[in-house]
């Protein structure tokens, strides 16, 4: 039975990462199109009345008062300002390189929350640093050599960031179910996606082309709502630390997707800094030692 488990476990965990891998590709379809902050908020306005549908159907309430501002403030923060930054960047920037950049939000939530007194500082965290950000030195050579605009890939980093942060300031938040929190949230954050593609005056109008249709659907349904929910039955049968493996599967998925369905030139920017980033992910912010 215990043996059953692991393998449904282990085969929801591999799904997570392919479906989460074809996000940042999925995102490159749909602003073909589609305005960028636009596209993010149908995207997060659909999958807000999708979860919305969940809860209905769990029998779950709307929390009140500071739970409620606290799953608002997360929505903003974690869907809202780190999908427009996302979206943004990714009209010039590939998604392999996108998704390898934001591998690195295990290790910026470890340091931000040791910044934020929420954790202790440890000396691996310090070694992952170095390595991620030697990584990333080398990537950012194509940046500055012009083939990637420079606000381009500072946007990834500044969603990288945000995505770290909202991670942290949960902790700080009323405990809320996790389904109730992402239906709040992406809610939230439609209405300022809404609202900020109102004011950069993008043209409101749904897709024509089928592939961005495609795009769209599978960035509500397999890329928010159905990767949440296999990734939060990874959480109740795996340690967190051993879940969050996850953003180290995830970048090698949207690697081999872009170069496939995007034509995303493999670099040697890209291949020397992707393992560096990973390996500094991984020492920083997933390793730990084994007691004696």
């Amino acid at each position: 039975m215990q043996r059953a488990e692991d393998r449904l476990t282990l085969a929801a965990f591999t799904a997570t990462a392919l479906l989460a891998g074809g996000n940042a590709v999925g995102v490159r379809f749909s602003n073909r199109e589609l305005d960028p902050l636009w596209g993010a908020a149908l995207r997060f306005g659909a999958a807000s009345v999708v979860l919305i549908g969940v809860m209905a159907v769990m029998g779950l309430r709307l929390p009140r008062g500071k739970a409620l501002a606290g799953a608002a403030l997360f929505g903003v923060l974690d869907f809202g300002v780190t999908f427009a930054l996302a979206y943004y960047a990714l009209v010039h920037v590939h998604a392999g390189l996108a998704q390898t950049l934001l591998a690195l939000t295990p290790l910026a939530t470890l340091l931000l929350a040791v910044a934020q007194r929420l954790e202790r500082f440890r000396p691996a965290a310090a070694v992952g640093t170095l390595l991620a950000a030697a990584g990333v030195a080398v990537i950012s050579r194509a940046p500055l050599s012009g083939s990637v605009p420079v606000l381009s890939f500072l946007a990834i980093l500044g969603s990288m960031l945000c995505f770290a942060q909202g991670a942290v300031l949960v902790r700080r938040l009323p405990e809320v179910h996790p389904v109730t929190m992402n239906a709040v949230g992406m809610t939230a954050a439609s209405v300022l996606l809404f609202a900020g593609s109102a004011a950069a005056g993008d043209s409101w109008r749904l897709p024509e082309r089928t592939a961005t249709w495609w795009a769209l659907a599978y960035l509500v349904l397999a890329g928010s709502v159905l990767t949440f929910v296999l990734f939060l039955f990874v959480l109740h049968h795996w340690d967190a630390s051993r879940a969050a493996y996850v953003f180290v599967v995830v970048p090698v998925v949207t690697i081999v997707l872009s170069a496939w369905l995007d034509a995303e030139p493999l670099t040697s920017s890209l291949l020397l800094g992707t393992p560096l980033i990973l390996a500094g992910v991984y020492v920083g912010a997933l390793w730990r030692r084994r007691p004696a």
